[in-house]
């Protein structure tokens, strides 16, 4: 399924220096995935992978960070997996399909969005610590507004 393989490319990316599409096809066929070059450059290209400088000096994949203009990156992910949202003052609880918490987190993590301290994710449940209940609003409302874009579905 593309969202599991897609969740796959996030964990792979963050754990690897992954510096070419050719790298990235070899990890995922090790994991299991047996996809083609031309799906891992549609997925590369969907997923808004971005090629960085890493610590080493050279360049490799990495999740693109949301702009001023982007709320999200990764946004087909909230469409996709996200079945709840919720909050309670400075905590909102995300409730997603079983195996994909770690790939929403990864993707809301990503975009360092002012207002969250932090955020801790199990199987099918996120939790994110916010300065404010404003902050935790803000974040629900931006996410049940990403779970009903028919757009990017």
């Amino acid at each position: 399924m593309k969202v599991n393989r897609q969740a796959k490319i996030l964990e792979l990316i963050k754990e690897h220096s992954i510096e070419t599409q050719s790298d990235l096809l070899d990890m995922l066929k090790n994991e299991g995935y047996h996809v083609t070059q031309a799906t891992v450059s549609r997925d590369i290209k969907e997923m808004r992978l971005i090629k960085v400088l890493g610590s080493d000096g050279v360049y490799q994949y990495a999740a693109e960070a949301a702009s001023d203009k982007e709320d999200f990156s990764h946004s087909y992910l909230f469409t996709t997996a996200v079945v709840k949202v919720d909050y309670s003052h400075s905590l909102v609880v995300i409730k997603t399909r079983s195996g994909m918490a770690q790939a929403v987190c990864a993707a809301l993590d990503a975009t360092n969005r002012p207002g969250v301290l932090g955020s801790i994710a199990g199987d099918d449940t996120i939790f994110v610590a916010t300065r404010a209940d404003a902050a935790s609003v803000a974040l629900v409302a931006d996410i049940k507004r990403l779970m009903s874009d028919t757009d990017i579905r």
